[in-house]
């Protein structure tokens, strides 16, 4: 009989056991964790684990604990969708991801089949939202045909007169990006020297700078990301260039001046306006700080992605896909990087992209 009641007791425990582990509520971030773009992922994941705790202390969503996954695609597609498919299985609700337009793109596609809901704090190609494969796909950055018009608004008028070689490393983000550029830049009147890509993932890129030296390039328009910029920054200072590095939303991580040293100071970049500078956040950035993070790049835009989908969530009252997608294509947010509604294409309606100056290693706005 003893024997029995225990047996009784433990089943009764494994099924309570069971069903508060049933009741949590499965979300993820994405990102690269591993690989050369592993600090973003970082920003991510840390972005993704204060909003998670926050949510929590202050209830959960619609009573229920959130349950944070975190998953590395290394910023590759077929990973992505691996990924995606697996976060699937796990009955994910809310997906903050991807961060390369590369892996968004291929896994969006999964989250629209599946119906699950995604916010990407960082991928910035037309096509992530221009093509979504549904309603449920989001991202609360701007877009490369904006941070392009930006750019190339700006080379024109700053270098006019001045050789501009753009290259790109022939990925989804970086080849956009370039591309948006340039043809904002030849619209304005200044045509480019040179145009090249290059194979990311390479150590060596001297055989690109002496080219970029035979046409005696004053300014470098890079589309890409920080490890192959700031190596190529390093190779033109060692071959007597002081041709200026100008770049994008991918230069925005403290590891950018770790590869470049002082051979990056002047280094021009476009991002969104800091969110650390925005009033509204300064309590959630010194929060950040005493933990000792910085939350550089992509950490409030995280953040940022949870706030929006908890906020539609308690509008509709579910997280049915369908029905939070409509809340957040209804709603106004309010967020850490700002309040923003979303557009028909699931676009935000945040300020436009500014130029950041790299400096004695860290880097501010100029405009």
């Amino acid at each position: 009989m003893r024997r029995f009641v225990l047996s009784a007791l433990a089943l009764a425990f494994a099924l309570s056991f069971s069903a508060s582990a049933r009741a949590d509520m499965n979300v993820a971030v994405v990102g690269p964790l591993t690989g050369g773009y592993a600090s973003f992922g970082e920003q991510m994941k840390a972005g993704a684990e204060l909003a998670v705790a926050d949510i929590n202390a202050a209830g959960g969503v619609l009573g229920q604990k959130l349950n944070l996954i975190a998953a590395d695609d290394a910023c590759d597609p077929k990973q992505a969708v691996a990924v995606a498919n697996k976060l699937a299985g796990d009955k994910v609700v809310f997906v903050a991801g991807h961060f390369c337009s590369g892996s968004s793109i291929p896994a969006s596609a999964v989250y629209a089949e599946e119906g699950m809901l995604q916010i990407s704090p960082a991928s910035t190609n037309p096509k992530f939202t221009d093509e979504r494969p549904g309603s449920n796909i989001f991202r609360v950055c701007g877009r490369d045909d904006q941070q392009g018009s930006v750019a190339g608004a700006y080379l024109a008028k700053n270098f006019k007169g001045k050789n501009v070689a753009v290259v790109h490393d022939k990925q989804a983000y970086s080849k956009g990006l370039a591309d948006e550029t340039r043809k904002a830049m030849n619209a304005a009147g200044l045509k480019e020297v040179m145009y090249e890509t290059i194979t990311p993932g390479e150590k060596d890129y001297n055989a690109l700078v002496s080219k970029l030296k035979a046409a005696k390039t004053d300014v470098l328009y890079y589309g890409g990301y920080h490890p192959e910029a700031g190596l190529i920054v390093r190779q033109m200072r060692g071959q007597g260039m002081d041709t200026v590095l100008v770049s994008g939303d991918a230069l925005v991580t403290a590891d950018y001046w770790k590869i470049t040293g002082p051979a990056g100071e002047g280094t021009l970049m476009t991002f969104s306006p800091d969110p650390r500078k925005n009033p509204a956040a300064a309590a959630l950035v010194k929060r950040f700080r005493d933990k000792g993070i910085e939350p550089e790049g992509y950490v409030l835009y995280t953040y940022a992605a949870y706030q929006a989908w908890q906020q539609a969530v308690k509008t509709a009252g579910s997280t049915d896909a369908d029905k939070v997608s409509k809340a957040l294509h209804d709603g106004t947010f309010k967020t850490v990087i700002g309040d923003f509604k979303f557009d028909k294409k699931g676009d935000p309606s945040l300020p436009p992209y500014a130029f950041f100056k790299w400096s004695k290693g860290d880097y501010n706005q100029i405009n």
